[in-house]
């Protein structure tokens, strides 16, 4: 059983369909990257599934019930998170205040998962009390997926996590992420560096003009030559 399906949407921004028929699973702890050229409608594809984009046609589908066109704020509720490529923080807010924002549904204690964070990310523990607007980009991104970790998700939605991140930083982001799948939390990205992408996905989509255009594990889109050509600079 997949735990999101997005099934043959069309939508996009006022009148213009930028997604045009876009087909999508993620099974149950899987990592699936979604890579094409730029205006292939990946990131507008993440935003449908969030409820920030109206899908016109088709249906998404997240553990059996139907979520398309839910307010964010439902689709938050229903165990989804996202998190956006830019402003992802809070800048005049602590770390801790960030993390802390992230979990603003519960009523329960949640100091497990603020300790879990912590652990994941050492470095968001020792500049807790430090503002979030003072940190590195790396350092921003770690906060912005500790937030979404603070709401104990089954799915987290990734849009360009790795965009304008140094080369060393984006392997350690390519590792936390690994690190929250092995959490348990399924990831759904959308990613400029698709040879690294797909090389720890399950999974991947190439889109082109709002299309699926190939879909197949991430070890397979890696070897196929026409993917490598088009895609993945030869």
């Amino acid at each position: 059983m997949s735990l999101l399906s997005v099934e043959g949407i069309y939508g996009g921004y006022g009148d213009v369909d930028i997604l045009n028929g876009v087909n999508i699973h993620v099974d149950p702890g899987e990592i699936v990257v979604i890579i094409g050229p730029n205006g292939a409608g990946k990131s507008t594809a993440m935003k449908a599934v969030f409820g920030l984009v109206k899908v016109r046609e088709g249906r998404i589908v997240y553990q059996d019930k139907p979520i398309t066109n839910l307010r964010p704020d439902q689709v938050v509720k229903s165990g989804i998170c996202y998190v956006p490529q830019e402003n992802n923080v809070f800048p005049t807010l602590t770390v801790q205040e960030n993390l802390e924002m992230g979990a603003f549904i519960r009523n329960d204690d949640y100091s497990a998962d603020l300790k879990k964070v912590y652990e994941l990310f050492p470095v968001l523990h020792e500049k807790r009390r430090q503002q979030a607007g003072a940190l590195s980009g790396g350092q921003r991104q770690m906060v912005a997926m500790g937030r979404a970790l603070m709401l104990d998700p089954k799915l987290i939605l990734l849009d360009e996590p790795t965009a304008g991140l140094a080369p060393a930083i984006v392997d350690l982001m390519f590792e936390n992420i690994k690190k929250i799948n092995g959490l348990g939390v399924s990831i759904l990205m959308v990613e400029q560096n698709a040879k690294q992408a797909l090389a720890m996905s399950h999974r991947g989509y190439v889109l082109t003009t709002g299309r699926n255009r190939f879909e197949d594990t991430g070890k397979n889109l890696l070897a196929n030559r026409e993917v490598a050509e088009m895609f993945l600079g030869g």
